[in-house]
């Protein structure tokens, strides 16, 4: 049912006159989930994103957003939109909740300039001018400007460039109670380990298509999802013939990519157990978002 659904794409392509730079991509995002797409510059990410948004036409395809097509430029479902880009320019000789108080007369039925506040967190900084705030907070402003026509659709555009890790987990907080509140999230970032705290759901993109799409466990590569990493006092020790293809060495540091950690380190443990020898500072995790990543763009990164 389309009622299920936030944004609709099927077959989409855009090109530049000679270039495709979209090259006939299906995409469906679920209301009320956060959906990332990424990929390395270039990829067609911001392409998408700005035919979604309706600032940029398509050059064939279906595409519907809330219910409508966003080339018609229809005012209430543009209404429901809200954006926050990478350097949103506010009004600088206003204050905090003066700004909001003009955004929020652009639109029929806005959000109360109380609620964007709280939701915020910018209550305490409604009588201060932008240059009196943090970043995090100067970021956040950006936040409730998006929030005043009470979206139900949101676009976020690297939303934590250039943040402190502090400034970036209280963003995520935000981003999170947002999704808290039934907002649908679509997100563009850099920052791996962003996208895999927050998204539902991701979609990796190359040179105009989409190669992937799914939970980040659907992404992880299932023959060698696990990694298991120990340090060894020496090195040089011979491994049994059934580990070899999966061990990588780099100093006394040992690597081991294993699609069945158990038995692996059932394995590991004995072969350390029968040749005396000592394995310590032990790490099991899974293939993270940026481990996934930079496989798959291996060849683009370099």
């Amino acid at each position: 049912m389309n009622e299920d659904f936030a944004i609709k794409v099927k077959d989409l392509t855009k090109s530049y006159d000679t270039q495709l730079a979209v090259k006939g991509i299906d995409l469906q995002i679920r209301r009320g989930e956060i959906f990332a797409l990424l990929g390395p510059n270039g990829a067609g990410k911001t392409t998408i994103i700005e035919i979604l948004e309706g600032h940029r036409n398509r050059t064939s395809g279906d595409v519907t957003v809330l219910g409508h097509d966003p080339e018609h430029n229809n005012p209430s479902s543009r209404d429901r939109l809200g954006i926050v880009l990478q350097d949103n320019g506010v009004e600088p000789y206003l204050k905090v909740g003066e700004i909001l108080e003009q955004y929020t007369g652009f639109y029929e039925n806005p959000k109360p300039v109380e609620e964007i506040l709280l939701i915020t967190n910018l209550f305490e900084q409604r009588d201060s001018y932008p240059k009196q705030l943090s970043g995090g907070q100067q970021r956040r402003l950006d936040f409730a400007i998006c929030l005043c026509g009470d979206p139900d659709l949101l676009f976020l555009d690297e939303p934590t460039t250039g943040f402190d890790p502090s400034a970036r987990r209280s963003a995520w907080d935000l981003i999170l109670h947002l999704k808290s509140l039934g907002k649908t999230i679509l997100l563009t970032t850099h920052y791996m380990d962003e996208a895999e705290a927050l998204a539902d759901r991701i979609a990796l993109m190359q040179e105009g298509l989409i190669i992937s799409e799914g939970k980040l466990s659907d992404l992880r590569n299932s023959q060698e999802d696990t990694t298991i990493c120990f340090t060894l006092a020496n090195p040089n020790q011979e491994f049994p013939e059934d580990l070899k293809s999966l061990v990588s060495i780099i100093g006394n540091k040992v690597t081991v990519k294993t699609g069945d950690p158990t038995s692996t380190l059932h394995k590991l443990t004995k072969w350390a157990i029968n040749n005396k020898t000592d394995i310590s500072n032990w790490e099991i995790k899974k293939q993270s978002l940026e481990d996934v990543f930079l496989e798959t763009f291996r060849d683009n990164l370099q």
